[in-house]
């Protein structure tokens, strides 16, 4: 996977988008359970109070408050409040001091004085305190009959609940105070919002405005923080589309490049097929890691070590919890990819198999058909779509099994955190607000894990289609050009030399041609003949270095062609293969692949040499007509010719036809040749053929057997001189012919 990393740099700054836009998504999913929290613990269950020390209280009701606090507390308190009056606040200051405390217009009424954020601190825990201590004390103090019912600070407004506190021993308050120093800050924070309560509702503040307030702020909140949790999500996903396809972009660019100079050993040697894929699937698998797998990776340890820090926070107590889910889910997620991964593994080489047999069944339909052989290419097909069938069917199956594990896993959880939770909230040491948050993290916590093994679902497939790609681009053509290149001179003569050259293909144990020497010159027609297998084609190939000669040397004009450009040697040449291949497009199009710049002018005299006008000219849109791809809309004669008439367009000093003429009647073969012989006369032409009758004018004919020269010259002086020459000639033309 690391080979292919340099693919990722120019797409660098949507990386570090990614990673940025993740952490703010994260910052925002992590924060969003406790702003649900805080609307259940101090929305809901403490009616919005927020703060721990009251800022306004009656001051009867403090004096009684100041009993139940320790010394320190005392001083605390009663230097962070003071009388509110029209004398202590200015006129603005008390009418709204007044709107929001109704009571106070009575008179005694204390307002909190404390200026910052330790101030008020300090003093909302000696309150908080107080508070507590207060309650403990109410538990233990007997109350007289007609005061039963009474409200504790109703009572002490009125003044009768002094006397009653006179009388309490003072080792009992002083018990019920060193009580409240030792208790938790929860539940002296869930004690000191409900007497707030009561001392705003005395106050006649308006609770339920307190309470719809505080919900409606934090739910705003929690929407804008939506927002941007929408935002971001957006954002990553087009900034990882950019990523993706970018760098998909390129890799396939590079592949076709690299598969474009290959020669026919490294397509031998990978299979069509198997570039195909490695082109396009393998290119996908990479595209989707960069895509989804490359912000997952990142996402999923931000949330989960994230959900836990904030977990721990609000419970230490139950990160046990947590601990047993990862456990369980860790040793849930080995099971399954320790059994799933080496099938993914495998699943890109199944997909090339598919794709070898649909290429082979279509390319070659009319030969399956002709042989009636259909329904064992079906069972071929059905074979390697089964294997890749059941290979996917078993990953997926394996991979199915998780989310029903982990659902499994989750609610296990909750119902656990739920049941420990409510242990906690009955013996104040977790508010429901934070049992709700907990669950929230360990889901987050829990989708983590799901999110890592979803990436291992991802990264062992793009690892393999990595590697098969790398291959691909780490393989170098077997001809190369030369590191202090020659050139031709701009006058280019066109004479071919063949300098004792022997050619092996890759692998290979034995030659293929064995010693060949000959000169093609300008103005000459040097033609080869053999048997099936002799290497004529073979050796024309070895000319436009579509493979470099195993010894000696061909020389173009004197020059190795081994030391001239590819680009500049095949400038030079017009070659027309065996097969005729046409591209998808128009009939020009196809002709100008030869000369992009050929005017009309040009294009109709190559097809005219070419004895294409006959049909061309029927077609209703002549040089406009469509070609389908691989020209399967013309028959097999007007694809050839089409294919000659391409080379002319190129207008090159050497003409190589590799048995181009196979394809034609006798008639256009002569047609053509008598054509062609007064296009070119200046060039250099040479013309694989199996048929005497086309190559018997030739100036020169080379004649092979088992790769190797056996006669070299004319039609007359090879009948007389050599065998093999002889022996093809009688068997394909009359005695007459032979005379």
């Amino acid at each position: 996977m690391m080979k292919l990393k340099h693919y990722v740099k120019p797409y660098l700054g949507y990386v570090f988008a990614i990673i940025a836009l993740l952490f703010c998504q994260a910052a925002v999913d992590l924060n969003l359970p406790n702003l649900m929290s805080d609307i259940v613990n101090v929305g809901i269950q403490r009616g919005g109070i927020t703060e721990s020390a009251p800022e306004a209280v009656d001051a009867d009701v403090l004096d009684v408050m100041l009993r139940f606090a320790s010394p320190e507390d005392q001083a605390v308190i009663q230097k962070s409040y003071q009388p509110a009056d029209e004398t202590t606040l200015s006129a603005e200051q008390w009418k709204k001091f007044v709107k929001e405390w109704p009571a106070a217009q009575q008179g005694g009424v204390m307002r909190l004085t404390a200026e910052n954020a330790a101030e008020k601190e300090q003093a909302g825990q000696a309150f908080s305190r107080a508070c507590y201590a207060l309650s403990q004390m109410m538990q233990k103090m007997p109350v007289p009959a007609e005061s039963a019912q009474a409200d504790p600070m109703e009572m002490a407004q009125a003044g009768t609940l002094a006397p009653m506190l006179d009388a309490l021993p003072q080792d009992t308050l002083n018990e019920v105070i060193a009580a409240a120093a030792a208790a938790p800050d929860m539940m002296l924070e869930q004690m000191s919002a409900a007497f707030i309560k009561i001392f705003y509702t005395q106050l006649g503040a308006d609770m339920a405005g307190i309470q719809n307030g505080y919900i409606y702020r934090v739910g705003a909140k929690m929407l804008l923080m939506t927002l941007l949790l929408v935002m971001c999500a957006i954002s990553v996903g087009f900034c990882a589309s950019r990523l993706g396809t970018g760098a998909a972009k390129d890799i396939r660019r590079d592949i076709f490049v690299r598969i474009t100079g290959f020669t026919n050993n490294e397509y031998d040697r990978f299979g069509t097929a198997s570039l195909i894929t490695r082109s396009t699937n393998d290119v996908m698998q990479i595209q989707g890691l960069l895509s989804m797998g490359l912000r997952t990776m990142f996402y999923a340890p931000i949330i989960g070590i994230g959900g836990i820090f904030m977990a721990v926070r609000k419970s230490a107590g139950m990160a046990w919890i947590i601990a047993l889910a990862a456990v369980v889910i860790f040793g849930v997620i080995s099971v399954l990819f320790s059994v799933a991964v080496p099938r993914f593994k495998i699943m890109q080489k199944l997909v090339d198999r598919l794709n070898l047999v649909s290429r082979e069944n279509l390319s070659g339909m009319m030969v399956i058909r002709a042989f009636s052989n259909q329904k064992f290419e079906e069972e071929r097909f059905a074979k390697a779509n089964r294997v890749l069938a059941d290979n996917n069917l078993f990953v997926y199956r394996a991979m199915a099994t998780m989310m029903p594990v982990m659902m499994l896993v989750m609610n296990g959880v909750s119902l656990l955190i739920v049941w420990v939770g409510g242990k906690n909230i009955a013996a104040s040491t977790m508010q429901v607000g934070d049992m709700m948050a907990f669950i929230q993290y360990t889901m987050q916590i829990i989708m983590c894990f799901l999110m890592i093994s979803m990436v291992f679902v991802m990264v062992p497939r793009a690892v393999v289609s990595a590697n098969r790609i790398a291959e691909v681009l780490d393989t170098d053509s077997s001809v190369q050009d030369s590191e202090k290149p020659q050139h031709l001179p701009e006058n280019v003569k066109g004479e071919i030399q063949f300098h004792d050259v022997s050619f092996r293909y890759e692998g290979a144990e034995e030659n293929v041609l064995e010693h060949v020497s000959f000169t093609a010159k300008p103005g000459e027609t040097t033609a080869f003949i053999g048997s099936t297998g002799s290497g004529k084609s073979t050796l024309v190939n070895l000319i436009p270095r579509f493979y470099d000669v195993t010894e000696g040397s061909i020389t173009l004009d004197g020059v190795d062609i081994r030391n001239l450009p590819q680009t500049e040697l095949r400038s030079k040449i017009g070659y027309v293969p065996q097969k005729g291949v046409l591209f998808s497009g128009d009939i020009a199009s196809n002709l100008r692949l030869g000369d992009k710049e050929a005017d009309e002018a040009t294009l109709r005299g190559a097809i005219e040499t070419a004895q294409a006008a006959e049909f061309v000219d029927l077609l209703p849109d002549g040089l406009e007509t469509a070609i389908s791809q691989g020209g399967t809309n013309v028959s097999g004669g007007q694809r050839q010719r089409l294919s000659i008439a391409r080379a002319l367009v190129k207008n090159a000093p050497v003409f190589i036809f590799d048995d181009t003429f196979s394809a034609l009647d006798f008639k256009t073969d002569a047609k053509l040749r008598a054509a062609l012989k007064e296009r070119t006369a200046d060039v250099t032409m040479l013309i694989v053929a199996q048929r005497v009758s086309t190559i018997m004018h030739a100036e020169q004919i080379v004649v092979l057997d088992e790769g190797r020269v056996v006669g070299i010259g004319t039609h007359e002086e090879l009948l007389k001189n050599c065998k093999t020459y002889r022996e093809i000639a009688q068997s394909q033309l009359s005695k007459e012919e032979l005379a």
